[in-house]
């Protein structure tokens, strides 16, 4: 669906990212992991656009995107920042209801069924009882999810989170993940996310991209790639992979 060729991006004469390939399908997640400066948040601005390209291409399908308008590009990728200012004054639900801007008329009115799009985000993120509730009076966890129904609610066939989980208590991470994959699979979306804790990219992720000083170190299933060698190289701390018999998700511990 989405493919990154040899990417590689500049912050004025610093090489950030550096030829980094990868795909993102329909129905799987695809989480980067590596230290700070790494170059994972550029590799999400580079792919909504923010920044420009120093090489390579991302081609939504045969179509490079950047010969798309913006509304265009909006209308195939839901993007959940790092962080968001939130409207002033707004109820939750109107808040979700931005996510419909790319799709709205001249008179910029929800239509039936633009609303049918935005009460089903709304459910799928289990915040129907904040609907009616102004947004700046949400806890970081529940604004998150709010975020999160917003980009739903732009129906996109791709959705990005950059560190979706920062600043969230366990509870809150464990569910807002719980939600990004169940909808991966549910309706077909292909994911990439951003992700710090080592531990929640091996549970939640179906392929792994580790990145060290913008280069690409390893990429593929994370029982195979979160090794003990690459994770202590990449992480410059020695670090220990435990795999239990009661999960299928290797645990990274450091020693």
């Amino acid at each position: 669906m989405l493919t990154v060729n040899h990417l590689s991006i500049k912050y004025g004469d610093r090489t950030i990212v550096n030829d980094i390939s990868f795909e993102l399908t329909p129905g799987k997640v695809v989480v980067l992991i590596g230290p700070n400066g790494s170059g994972k948040t550029t590799i999400i601005r580079g792919i909504t656009g923010a920044v420009p390209l120093e090489g390579g291409n991302i081609c939504f399908g045969q179509t490079d995107m950047k010969t798309l308008s913006e509304v265009e590009r909006a209308r195939k990728i839901g993007v959940v920042p790092q962080s968001s200012h939130l409207p002033d004054d707004f109820t939750v639900y109107n808040t979700v209801a931005l996510g419909r801007t790319p799709y709205l008329g001249f008179m910029g009115r929800l239509s039936d069924s633009d609303k049918q799009i935005v009460d089903h985000a709304i459910r799928e993120t289990s915040i129907e009882s904040l609907q009616d509730k102004n947004i700046k009076s949400l806890s970081g966890g529940e604004q998150q999810r709010v975020i999160l129904a917003q980009a739903l609610a732009q129906d996109a066939p791709i959705m990005i989170l950059d560190e979706p989980t920062s600043h969230l208590d366990l509870n809150y991470k464990l569910s807002l993940l719980t939600i990004v994959k169940n909808l991966s699979r549910e309706k077909n979306v292909a994911v990439l996310m951003v992700l710090h804790d080592l531990n929640l990219a091996s549970r939640f992720a179906d392929e792994i991209l580790i990145l060290k000083n913008g280069l690409l170190q390893a990429a593929g299933d994370p029982a195979e790639v979160m090794t003990e060698k690459t994770l202590s190289s990449v992480y410059q701390v020695p670090m220990s992979v435990i795999t239990l018999e009661e999960s299928p998700y290797p645990m990274v511990v450091p020693k």
